[in-house]
């Protein structure tokens, strides 16, 4: 229990400590910044009580916030999929998500591909929106939302790959 307690203690400083010393600081073609953040979200263990995934979500979007000076919107926008993270990992992963028996280091690429773009996608629509919360920009939150999104999925694919353990 202390070594799983610890490696997402680690995995959250690790991933707020990237997104904010290297990954804000990415502003390609003027829109496109990645939110690699969200992998906490995406990888927190299922089985755990869904209110902590939703505090740590705010706590986690909140600190994002504080760095960035953005009123808050990561924080609605991480709580937000945290909340309806269930509904992404049934869509995802069907029977293995309603028997708790998943684990991501087993489960095929295209199950693990689809999740983190449905979680993706929802997060940057929803920090977006947020952001620019006006409808005459729709079309400027859609070109963010996709771009980021794809730049986002990139990296966490990359990373998940590289830090995954292997299963023999």
């Amino acid at each position: 229990m202390n070594s799983i307690l610890s490696v997402h203690t680690v995995r959250f400083i690790i991933l707020i400590l990237l997104q904010v010393l290297i990954l804000n600081h990415i502003n390609f073609l003027g829109y496109i910044n990645p939110y690699i953040y969200i992998l906490f979200i995406a990888l927190y263990p299922i089985k755990n009580n869904r209110i902590t995934i939703i505090f740590l979500s705010f706590l986690l979007g909140m600190i994002i916030d504080i760095f960035q000076d953005s009123g808050g919107i990561h924080a609605g926008a991480s709580v937000f999929i945290a909340y309806a993270r269930p509904v992404f990992l049934k869509f995802a992963f069907g029977t293995m998500f309603e028997h708790q028996i998943l684990k991501f280091n087993t489960i095929e690429f295209s199950s693990k591909l689809t999740y983190f773009t449905l979680l993706t996608f929802t997060h940057h629509f929803v920090l977006f929106t947020l952001e620019i919360f006006s409808f005459s920009k729709i079309i400027l939150i859609l070109e963010k939302t996709l771009f980021s999104s794809i730049f986002t999925i990139l990296l966490s694919i990359i990373l998940t790959i590289i830090f995954s353990k292997k299963i023999k």
